[in-house]
């Protein structure tokens, strides 16, 4: 575990993620205070990285949790797998006769028959899902439960009781503890508001786009084949770019793809029309390149 918010930024750094005090501060805290941490923000600014690179820094497992429309409990906790229990069914078919024989009433057979049902409902036919593995985990572990956004509010409040007690409870079986608490990040893109319930539970993370100088040194990091004078007017125009009114901005690995493009281009300058041939690299709507190539001007320097 991190011992100090420079240890934190210092480990993060280790994984190539370079993050800002704040992010620092919150994360140190969050895993002293075993809190969770929902993490919003705009899409592509690092927010599912941070939960990787926490994992790489700490040498902890990283399980992940997708979310989408439509996700339930069965998904996300755990499930029987049917088709085993119905094979042993049926390679046990000879011993279940024999153990039935005898009985005269159907009533009778099922009342025997029930008392094994434990057999078929144990962890041996129990298929663990992302929540379910890591709190069974016996050892600590980073849960990314990414794009909550994304699912039900039947599905964010089921998660209320995950996050406050790390437990769940199984019919079959009874009520599985945390052996080890897992440290968990939730990351979402603003598609919905989350519920102050949820909030309440977690500390808040807003993640934004970085400064210009920030931008220029993950760039420098990621893409070390890209010259220093290049990434700092391709950051600056890309910087412009963001400034205006677009259906989507470009995110942080969009820049870093732009940066590949050009150093594989050959660029030491961004220059103007090798920067609007690639607009594409970072603008995934043609109203937003055509929006850019009119204040090119402005944009692009050379």
């Amino acid at each position: 575990m991190f011992n100090s918010i420079e240890e934190t930024t210092k480990g993060l750094e280790k994984e190539n993620y370079l993050c800002s005090r704040d992010i620092a501060t919150t994360i140190f805290l969050a895993m002293k205070m075993e809190k969770p941490v929902l993490v919003e923000g705009p899409a592509g600014v690092g927010k599912t990285e941070l939960g990787k690179c926490i994992a790489g820094a700490q040498g902890m497992d990283l399980i992940r949790l997708q979310c989408y429309e439509g996700l339930d409990e069965a998904k996300a906790l755990y499930e029987w797998e049917y088709a085993k229990q119905l094979l042993y069914t049926q390679i046990l078919k000879d011993k279940l006769s024999a153990m039935l024989e005898g009985e005269k009433t159907l009533a009778d057979a099922v009342n025997k028959l029930s008392k094994e049902e434990d057999v078929f409902f144990s962890e041996k036919f129990l298929i663990a899902r992302p929540i379910l593995k890591a709190i069974t985990s016996p050892k600590p572990t980073v849960l990314l439960i990414d794009e909550i956004d994304k699912s039900d509010s039947e599905f964010e409040a089921f998660l209320l009781e995950v996050l406050s007690d790390f437990q769940v409870s199984i019919p079959e079986i009874g009520t599985i503890k945390a052996q080890q608490k897992p440290f968990v990040l939730l990351t979402s893109n603003n598609a919905r508001e989350m519920s102050d319930a949820l909030k309440r539970r977690c500390l808040h993370l807003y993640i934004d786009f970085p400064t210009q100088e920030l931008e220029e040194r993950i760039v420098s990091i990621k893409v070390p084949e890209c010259a220093a004078f290049l990434a700092r007017e391709m950051v600056a125009a890309v910087h412009k770019i963001r400034a205006l009114p677009l259906k989507k901005e470009p995110s942080i690995s969009e820049t870093l793809d732009w940066a590949k493009a050009l150093a594989l281009l050959g660029c030491e300058v961004l220059d103007s029309t090798v920067a609007i041939d690639t607009l594409n690299f970072i603008l995934k709507y043609e109203k937003d390149i055509e929006q850019v190539e009119k204040h090119a001007g402005e944009i692009f320097i050379h």
